[in-house]
């Protein structure tokens, strides 16, 4: 396969990611699927294109004929910016952009594929983006109400401290209004818009027994999205879906069936 290493620009940063295509030879404009990390809730969770977690699958991905983009929100990884989920909402736009740009991407066939927080903007980015033709949610949040179980607070400043400490925070004068940026995690509100997905397919895979994102959050989701759409729960998987097999192979047979 073929690797290229990107820069994206956005609220002037950069945000690095990787761009994986097929052989050439292939089947081309591809279909093609941008991958969305999730939320690091602590140090060794700390997201990076580097890591292997993600090129793995994007790999595995690539491997099947699809195009693949991976990229690090702002305040993750090597990319430039603190952690803001609703500024994360633009940026998966300028990855769209990116991707509707290239020769090699077939435009009727752009999915997104999100992991917990990355999987929440993914919906609610999709609902607004009909640029989007299918959208894959693991561990979706349905709203993000509480954070008390994944950062020990509900308060704004615990919370930035709790960033701060796991380094996607880095900045001293970052927010600069620390219930505003709070609250803002509230707009990021994917139960609220999934239904206008539809008719685009949607799939959620949530564990069993994801300890961060209560499987009801799943029940919710599904119950307001619109048709056509799946829901598979995989009983005694947790919440990093993309480490389990059975979850991954789940959704590499959704995408194969929706976008070949």
């Amino acid at each position: 396969m073929i690797e290229r290493d990107i820069n994206l620009g956005v609220d002037n940063l950069k945000l690095v990611g990787r761009l994986y295509l097929p052989p050439a030879g292939g089947l081309d404009p591809y279909p093609t699927v941008c991958v969305c990390h999730g939320i690091p809730f602590s140090e060794a969770a700390k997201t990076g294109v580097g890591e292997r977690g993600y090129p793995a699958l994007a790999e595995r991905i690539c491997r099947d004929g699809f195009a693949v983009l991976i990229f690090n929100f702002r305040g993750t990884g090597a990319s430039e910016g603190n952690f803001d989920l609703f500024a994360w909402t633009r940026d998966l736009g300028v990855a769209i952009d990116f991707l509707w740009a290239l020769p090699e991407v077939d435009h009727a066939r752009l999915a997104l594929l999100g992991f917990s927080g990355g999987a929440a903007v993914s919906v609610c980015v999709a609902a607004g983006d009909r640029r989007v033709s299918a959208v894959a949610a693991c561990a979706c949040p349905a709203e993000f109400s509480s954070l008390k179980l994944v950062t020990g607070s509900d308060e704004p400043e615990a919370t930035i401290d709790h960033f701060r400490r796991v380094g996607i925070i880095k900045d001293q004068d970052f927010p600069p209004a620390a219930k505003e940026w709070f609250d803002s995690f509230r707009v990021v509100e994917p139960v609220g818009v999934v239904a206008k997905i539809a008719p685009r397919p949607l799939l959620l895979v949530h564990g069993g027994r994801d300890e961060v994102v209560d499987v009801d959050h799943a029940y919710r989701l599904y119950a307001q999205a619109g048709e056509p759409k799946q829901l598979i729960i995989v009983q005694g998987a947790g919440h990093r879906l993309r480490q389990d097999e059975r979850a991954m192979a789940i959704v590499i047979d959704w995408l194969r069936a929706e976008l070949r």
